[in-house]
């Protein structure tokens, strides 16, 4: 029986996790689950599954925790702090699906146990790729992609040679204003960027597809992840969302990943490797479906994804200021204090103002990881100012 730990467990990744978990009883123990306020599906998903331990990230709600938990046996932490020390519980596999960069520590000290990793997030290597790769090859720990893309381009290596690869090819459905003229863009709401065409996803990352800032971490991701010169991955607009990535082999062969949009294929994938086994998700029927469509991405019209292209060349921390940034210039535009437009815009003046700081091919330590991210939120907020004046 494996020993499993899911971080974000309360959110959609973390859901269909145990969704999965759920299904197969006897394979697996539950050791912790984390989540963040949803304190009612923390607890209910501990009682469900037995787990050792349940996490809120938030401090202030311990007492409502163990409330909810009493009776059951099942122990009760909160904080930061607290997540860390779930971290360091012996398990065999742990699911990284907190959002944003709140998720590399936990993950880093998960690998320091020696674990497999399965990683749904992106931030940890849009921030700290070469800190988390290098502490996974030190420790004898594993990562596991459960991005889709990630996770498909993982699926088409397997038993290739990478010194044959000559491009990777990610895609994007282009999100809620794929089919938006650009003028109208500039008065998008939160509400009208929240709602995907294709996938059900948390509200943050939604608005991050709408505005293509997700496909840019992604990018970000393929490189740190699969050690690709960034001139060798492409984005291409794909609308059905079925075609979740494609490799190109020197021989001009193009492998290609194809599924449903649905997130326990990557997710039971990385559960369930090195094996495959049934999962609970939609066949595909090629002949009903008809026609796969492919664009190039319009980068005037998505800054996003240029920004992303300018961090893999900077390196050094310009990840951490990025995806910093990119988290404040999205609570803005959730505040309405910002438009949908000005949110690369913010990113951009960040970035560019704290160009001075990048590293280069040394590897950041957490700490620096920490300050980068930090002066950057700071920064941005500062920045607000002139940009909406």
């Amino acid at each position: 029986m494996r020993r499993v730990t899911v971080f974000g467990s309360t959110g959609s990744i973390g859901c269909s996790t145990l969704d999965l978990i759920a299904r197969r009883p006897d394979a697996f123990r539950v050791v912790a689950l984390t989540g963040g306020t949803n304190v009612a599906r923390l607890a209910a998903q501990a009682r469900a599954v037995g787990a050792e331990i349940a996490v809120t990230a938030h401090a202030d709600r311990l007492d409502e925790l163990r409330a909810a938990l009493a009776g059951s046996g099942i122990e009760a932490a909160a904080g930061p702090a607290a997540l860390v020390e779930a971290a360091r519980r012996p398990a065999d596999w742990i699911m990284s699906g907190i959002v944003g960069a709140a998720g590399l520590e936990p993950g880093l000290v998960a690998l320091e146990q020696g674990t497999t990793l399965a990683l749904a997030n992106k931030e940890s290597l849009v921030c700290a790729g070469p800190l988390l790769m290098e502490t996974a090859r030190a420790h004898g720990a594993r990562v596991l992609p459960v991005d889709s893309e990630h996770s498909a381009v993982f699926q088409a290596l397997i038993g290739e040679d990478s010194a044959a690869v000559e491009r990777i090819v990610i895609t994007a459905s282009g999100g809620a204003f794929r089919d938006w003229p650009p003028e109208r863009l500039a008065q998008a709401t939160p509400e009208e960027a929240a709602t995907h065409p294709n996938w059900d996803m948390g509200q943050r990352i939604t608005i991050d597809s709408a505005s293509l800032f997700n496909k840019a971490l992604e990018l970000i991701e393929t490189k740190e992840f699969f050690g690709i010169d960034p001139d060798r991955i492409e984005v291409l607009i794909h609308p059905e969302s079925l075609v979740h990535a494609l490799v190109g082999f020197a021989d001009g062969a193009l492998m290609a990943h194809i599924g449903p949009p649905d997130m326990r294929h990557a997710i039971g994938f990385a559960l369930n490797w090195p094996e495959r086994r049934d999962l609970p998700v939609e066949r595909l029927d090629l002949a009903r479906i008809g026609q796969l469509t492919f664009a190039a991405p319009d980068e005037a019209r998505h800054p996003a994804l240029r920004l992303a292209r300018d961090v893999m060349r900077d390196g050094g921390l310009s990840g951490a200021v990025f995806n910093a940034a990119k988290e404040r210039a999205l609570d803005h535009f959730l505040g309405r204090r910002i438009g949908f437009l000005q949110m690369a815009e913010l990113v951009e003046r960040v970035l560019d103002k704290m160009s001075s700081d990048r590293l280069g091919n040394r590897v950041p330590t957490l700490d620096m990881v920490r300050d980068a991210d930090a002066r950057a939120r700071a920064l941005a907020d500062e920045t607000l100012g002139a940009l909406t004046a």
